[in-house]
């Protein structure tokens, strides 16, 4: 493993654990050529995934990117870091499992979105409003209201009363 300080590749495994669902190994690493120490993280693939945009565009699955747009949706959300880490190492796996090795762009993101909705509505909201183009204020009243199907949204702060 190359040294993200000095470049060198000599570098040495300290310690290595293993993650809470196993499904990833956490290795402390240092360099003996300046000292730096540094992780890294090793995972199980199990086959290359390609992406197929909505324009048709094939590009390679990025766990990175994937992450990235999970983490933005779960922003100062009430959520532990270890168990977002979690949703994105399931989603991952059960993408691959698919037996497939070309996915859909629209695949995964109901795949997202079905992962989000178990763990934090709020990030589930804040996703959706991306993946789904909301533009106006009554895009989130509308698939709000799809959440919660038996209560009408109003303006007035008083709940609603039956007759």
């Amino acid at each position: 493993m190359r040294c993200p300080f000095c470049g060198d590749t000599n570098t040495q495994v300290k310690d290595s654990r293993p993650s809470e669902d196993h499904g990833v190994i956490r290795r402390r690493r240092l360099c003996p050529a300046c000292g730096g120490r540094f992780t890294t993280f090793e995972r199980t693939q199990l086959r290359e995934l390609t992406v197929i945009k909505k324009n048709g565009r094939r590009t390679p699955l990025d766990r990175d990117k994937l992450a990235r747009s999970i983490q933005i949706a779960m922003r100062k959300r009430p959520v532990d870091r270890e168990q977002v880490e979690k949703m994105i190492s399931g989603i991952v796996r059960q993408l691959e499992s698919r037996g497939e090795t070309e996915i859909t762009s629209h695949t995964i993101g109901e795949t997202v979105m079905a992962a989000l909705a178990r763990v934090d509505t709020v990030g589930y909201v804040r996703f959706a409003s991306v993946y789904k183009n909301f533009t106006e204020a009554s895009d989130f009243e509308a698939f709000i209201q799809q959440l919660r199907p038996d209560t009408e949204l109003s303006d007035s702060p008083e709940p609603k009363q039956s007759p």
